[in-house]
Order: C-alpha cells, then sequence, then structure tokens
C-alpha cells in the first residue's frame, strides 16, 4: 500500500525503521548492513527525512545517530500509518475485543525495532484471558494480514518482572487499556 505512495523504497524502509517504534536509533553504516543498499541512497533520504523535520539527529561520536522527531505534527499521522502497513493494527482490533480483562498489548521483536517480518510478535497482559477465542482470532488476524501471529500471554502479577528483562527499545507499547476510577 504505501509503496504505491511513495516510489523510493529506502524512504519506505526508514520511515518503518523509525515511526513505527520511535524510541529507534540509528546512524548510516548501521542502516547500510542492515538494508543492504548503498550508503549514498540511504544518505540522500536521511537528509530529506530530516530537512523536513521527521527526523532529529545527534552527535555520538564521530556518528550522527538518527530517531523520529515525535513533536513533528505528522508523527501520529505516520505512525498511524506505517501500523496499518504492517496490519498490526487490525491484529489488535481482531483479538483485543471480548477476550477477557487485558491491561495492555506490546510489540517485540524486528518489528518492534522497525525492521520488516513476516511474524508480529505481541505480549498480552491481563487476566482471566479466553485462550479459545484468543487462538481463533490470532488464526484469523493472520490470514487477514497475511503474516504469522505469536503471542505470550502474561497474568498482571507477572508484567513488571517479565516485561523488566526487556530494553525499552525492544518493547513497543501499542494499546493500553483505559483506567477506570
Amino acid at each position: 500500500m504505501i509503496n504505491t505512495l511513495i516510489t523510493s523504497q529506502t524512504r519506505v524502509r526508514l520511515l518503518k525503521k523509525f515511526f513505527l517504534n520511535s524510541s529507534t536509533k540509528a546512524h548510516l553504516r548501521g542502516l547500510e548492513s542492515e538494508f543492504g543498499e548503498s550508503s549514498n541512497a540511504i544518505r540522500v533520504e536521511l537528509n530529506r527525512l530530516e530537512g523536513a523535520g521527521l527526523l532529529n539527529s545527534l552527535r555520538d561520536g564521530n556518528k550522527k545517530v538518527f530517531q523520529a522527531n515525535k513533536t513533528h505534527p505528522l508523527y501520529k499521522d505516520i505512525h498511524s500509518i506505517i501500523l496499518k502497513e504492517t496490519g498490526i493494527d487490525r491484529v489488535i482490533e481482531k483479538v483485543i475485543h471480548r477476550l477477557g480483562n487485558i491491561t495492555s498489548v506490546y510489540l517485540t521483536g524486528d518489528l518492534a525495532h522497525g525492521n520488516d517480518s513476516p511474524v508480529i510478535e505481541l505480549i498480552l497482559v491481563g487476566a482471566a484471558i479466553d485462550r479459545e477465542y484468543l487462538v481463533r482470532k490470532v488464526t484469523q488476524a493472520e490470514e487477514l494480514v497475511g503474516r504469522k501471529v505469536s503471542y505470550i500471554v502474561l497474568e498482571l502479577a507477572e508484567e513488571e518482572e517479565y516485561l523488566g528483562t526487556f530494553k525499552p527499545s525492544d518493547l513497543l507499547p501499542l494499546w493500553k487499556a483505559e483506567k477506570t476510577e
């Protein structure tokens, strides 16, 4: 879908990399080896995105490190488009409702780092989760988005300890239940 709107595949890959998980940071040489593309093509696109204010950069020694500009007026819109492009929004929509007392959903794995992947890796946190319903909905979501969905279900008491084993850049919060008081 996004490939028809944006003809530069390098730009699409950079948008996915930085706008799927806003805590993702990367430098030119790292992107070059990750993407398997020339540094010049990546540099041109990084400069365009930085010039448009979509990316921020900072110096880390002799490296220029890039990160999504979360304060840009289009950040939320681009993030939403990238979620739709990967199918994550439909997986969440399909799985969350009537599942039980879900309090939060996190994305992990390659997609959380902004790298395309055939597998959507999720962590679901909650209580009294209907696991049979979950299996059915995950299967439906996989067919809908054309990707496999891998998931871990955590009870509320397990959340803090288990999620504490992840670095913040490895864990992308996708959904949180609204608090009722």
